[in-house]
């Protein structure tokens, strides 16, 4: 088998996708496509421009501005230094924005639709105007006025007090009033935008009007809600004195109260009665603990133990002729030992008894001293109470007196400084308009090529497969304009100085120089997948393989789909499985046809699995007897990523041409494909980028850079 010219792929294919990376990343390449891509987004930017052209010129409508001055008068106290009930408003910042938000609130510009009855104007009240044309209302009146249908005209007048068109309307003017301070000032500006210029200065200077007027009706309002509010709590602090001091003349009289140190007195008793009743409980305890041990000692029948423990010399004397076995010594020590058990359990029976009478002694004091501190605390407490209340009410009274003072004192904070005039023009403003439209369309073609590059999966140049692969590119076929396959074979031999004849003849020139010392003979023809132009690739080969005058045998390889009778017009009852089986020789199976001058060996249904066809030695030996009858045979193999066949057949030939729909088959197949063949220590001669568009080459910006599809090249073909 010949050496072939390409690289492994698999020992290329981690520096070919770092190479990829690299290249996505390269300026000079991003720049190249947005290059290609010129016209593209010339074209976008002059679209945009036209739309905003049209909007900016004959759409949008003219609006102009006006703003009125206020400025904020700097005084902290109303006249007579009184302290003022309703607050002004504070020099922070945070409490100027605060009023801007009242300047444009909902309820000074209802006040100001009202005064204007700006209702009646179509401009602020949609429900006056006429719907768009491309509106459902407009498209509803436009069809009744073809149709000839009398439509009811806009009222002349609008009903004030229509809650949906005011709310409209105050929506309308919201939008059409800013406001906002100067820089560094206490100064405010009230800006209103209007189709009529002297309509937004008169808006303006109504806003402005109807803020003052609403702050002094504000300031009025928490005055006499503060004298309201400041009377109410005066009189029921009056009568919650009153009902306080009864209270405490009511417990003084109906409670037996001490004083502090007798308290103490009591707190010092009970403290002893404490302490002697946790003695007690501890010889109690002691006692109860002794009687246990004995009575455990006894139960043991620990004589000499529970004797020690005892100490009585009685008992003593009674073990000691226990042990000495008189006759009367046992019933003698077991009457002492009760006995002295019974003392013991009466002392601690006596001393609970004296723990009980001790604790509830003690019980009793301390229910005295509670309802003693209670009566104290409570009295202390209404006391406190009733001399916090008469201190509030004397507050309050004096504020209520101070209140009553503000009455028509009231004035704004803020004062007009300049009365809006006549509005200037401000909108739409063209210039910008038309340069926001020329950097938006740049933007979306810009982003459209670039998405376009991103998305793009396949091949558009050799170099760009060449590089992927790691194999190196034999040839690039350009699309052949016909229309059927049987058009193919004629279009070869009429016009054998075409583009895709040209193209061929370089495919064919590299295969043969692929190796020198030892040119190919066998070469299969194969692909990723179906429709890459595999067969006709290899029908073209074989008929300018035998135009050098060479003995030509193109065998269908693909006898799975059974392509070359839809080529060919002559066919043989036999083809490949016939030979194979050897009921028929390989010269009677095979077809010459006149205008490719090549003997073509079509395929044959069968039964049985294609791939075990060609893994058995017999199709070795058919390609062995083959080689020495004809210089070249040239094999359609099916696509290696569908079937194993082709990675089979090429265990037996010289050349492995493997082909690429050019814009079409994606990186993940080509990969895919030539891992196929790397899995079987196959390797592939090289590629063919096939099916290539001009047209679309000069599109992409590719038309005068590569080969049959160049710019430069069309001199040197025929039609």
């Amino acid at each position: 088998m010949a050496q072939s010219v390409h690289r492994d792929p698999a020992s290329t294919a981690g520096q070919s996708h770092r190479k990829q990376d690299d290249e996505g990343l390269d300026l000079l390449h991003l720049l190249s496509t947005l290059w290609q891509g010129k016209w593209f987004i010339a074209g976008c930017v002059a679209v945009a421009l036209l739309i905003a052209g049209y909007y900016a010129f004959r759409v949008a409508v003219p609006r102009y501005s006006a703003t009125a001055n206020l400025a904020l008068q700097m005084r902290s106290q109303l006249v007579n230094e009184v302290d003022n009930a309703a607050a002004t408003i504070a020099p922070e910042f945070s409490a100027m924005y605060t009023e801007l938000e009242v300047i444009t609130s909902r309820r000074i510009i209802e006040e100001t639709v009202r005064k204007l009855e700006l209702t009646k104007d179509p401009e602020f009240n949609p429900l006056l105007r006429e719907p768009p044309a491309l509106s459902v209302e407009g498209m509803k009146r436009g069809l009744r006025a073809l149709i000839g249908s009398d439509l009811p005209s806009a009222p002349e007048n609008l009903i004030t007090d229509d809650e949906a068109a005011f709310s409209a309307t105050v929506s309308a003017v919201r939008g059409a009033v800013a406001a906002d301070t100067k820089r560094y000032t206490y100064i405010f500006n009230i800006t209103a935008t209007s189709e009529d210029p002297r309509k937004s200065a008169l808006i303006a200077n109504s806003v402005a009007e109807t803020y003052i007027e609403n702050q002094i009706a504000v300031k009025y309002e928490a005055v006499e809600q503060a004298i309201s509010w400041l009377s109410e709590r005066v009189v029921a602090l009056e009568s919650e004195l009153k009902d306080k001091e009864d209270a405490i003349k009511a417990l003084r009289s109906e409670t037996d109260l001490i004083n502090a140190d007798t308290l103490e007195a009591l707190n010092r008793q009970a403290k002893d009665n404490r302490d002697r009743l946790q003695e007690t409980r501890i010889s109690a305890t002691e006692a109860h603990a002794r009687l246990g041990r004995l009575l455990a000692m006894r139960d043991a029948a620990d004589l000499d133990t529970l004797t020690k423990t005892l100490n009585d010399p009685t008992l003593t004397r009674l073990l000691a002729e226990v042990k000495a076995g008189t006759e009367n010594g046992r019933h003698l020590y077991d009457s002492r030992l009760e006995l002295l058990l019974t003392r013991a359990r009466t002392a601690a029976e006596r001393l609970d008894a004296q723990a009980g009478a001790l604790e509830q002694a003690l019980e009793r004091l301390q229910t005295q001293i509670a309802t003693q501190a209670d009566d104290l605390t409570k009295l202390v407490q209404m006391e406190r109470d009733a001399q916090a209340t008469s201190v509030l009410y004397d507050t309050f009274l004096s504020r209520l007196k101070e209140t009553t003072v503000q009455r028509g004192l009231q004035q704004a904070d803020v004062r007009v400084i300049s009365e809006a005039t006549r509005g200037r023009y401000v909108e739409p403003r063209k210039s910008m308009i038309l340069g926001i439209a020329m950097v938006l369309g740049a933007v979306l073609g810009t982003m459209v090529i670039l998405l376009r590059q991103f998305l793009f999966k396949g091949f558009r140049t050799a170099d760009e497969l060449s590089k992927f692969s790691g194999v190196a590119v034999l040839g690039q076929i350009p699309r052949i304009p016909i229309k059927s396959r049987s058009e193919l074979i004629p279009y070869l031999v009429d016009k054998p100085t075409s583009a895709a004849a040209e193209a061929v003849r370089n495919l064919r020139t590299s295969i043969l120089l692929s190796d020198l010392d030892n040119p190919p003979k066998v070469i299969m023809s194969t692909s990723s997948i179906p429709a890459e132009g595999k067969t006709t690739q290899a029908i073209a080969l074989a008929h300018n393989l035998s135009g050098l005058g060479k003995r030509v045998l193109l065998v269908e390889g693909d006898i799975r789909r059974r392509t070359f009778t839809k080529y060919f017009t002559k066919a043989s009852p036999h083809g490949v499985l016939s030979v194979l089986a050897g009921s028929v020789p390989l010269a009677d199976a095979v077809v010459h046809d006149d205008l490719v001058n090549a003997d073509v060996l079509m395929g044959e249904k069968t039964n049985v699995n294609a791939a075990d066809v060609f893994s058995s030695e017999t199709f070795h030996a058919f390609v062995r007897d083959a080689r020495q009858h004809y210089d070249f045979i040239i094999i359609d193999t099916p696509p290696v990523l569908v079937v194993p066949d082709a990675r089979v057949i090429a265990q037996s030939v010289d050349a492995v041409v493997f082909s690429v729909s050019w814009d079409s088959t994606t990186k993940a197949q080509v990969a895919e494909g030539l891992e196929q063949f790397r899995i079987v220590n196959q390797k592939v001669t090289g590629l063919v980028l096939s099916q290539i568009d001009p047209v679309r080459m000069k599109r992409y910006g590719y038309g005068g850079k590569y080969g049959a599809y160049s710019q430069y090249g069309n001199a040197y073909y025929g039609l």
